[in-house]
């Protein structure tokens, strides 16, 4: 299970470089050299949804997102894991509405036949790759659920316990 988050989180990573690589390589062009990427616009705004929901799934395993933890900081340690295990049951559950109905809009999307501006590509297959960030989110914080109430040793501490200490 660890080599698939790390290739989850892998993934994410990349899908970041590409949408900071887009944006310096279409800045340069336009600045220095009067031109642009047919399609820049397009691939920029549809690889960031695909690093939003790759970024969801990075993020929902590690716990690393932002949250709350007023009554989670003062309870004790039983009472902790069942706020964490009741949290991540919610998150799961969101976040698995959130893949079904992303879904459909993949659906759509390839049946309605929605084309970039310039080039004329279809668009599906990036919201697919989106879609399959979705997914992925879903199994890791299905991974995390089990772990926690299975095997809490094999899930770090709340992040910010650590910035604390």
């Amino acid at each position: 299970m660890d080599r698939v988050i790390d290739t989850i989180e892998w993934l994410a990573a990349i899908f970041v470089g590409l949408v900071a690589l887009d944006i310096f390589v279409s800045v340069v062009l336009r600045k220095f050299f009067d031109t642009s990427i047919p399609d820049s616009y397009d691939f920029g705004r549809l690889m960031l949804g695909i690093l939003i929901f790759w970024g969801i799934a990075a993020t929902s395993y590690r716990g690393a997102h932002i949250t709350v933890d007023l009554l989670w900081a003062q309870a004790g340690p039983r009472m902790k894991r069942r706020i964490d295990i009741f949290a991540t049951l919610v998150l799961l559950f969101v976040v698995l509405m959130q893949t079904i109905m992303l879904f459909d809009k993949v659906w759509l999307t390839y049946i309605d036949h929605v084309l970039t501006y310039d080039l004329h590509l279809p668009t599906w297959p990036f919201f697919a790759v989106a879609w399959l960030g979705d997914v992925s989110a879903v199994a890791l914080i299905a991974i995390r659920t089990y772990r926690l109430i299975s095997q809490p040793g094999l899930i770090e501490d709340h992040p910010e316990k650590l910035n604390n200490e």
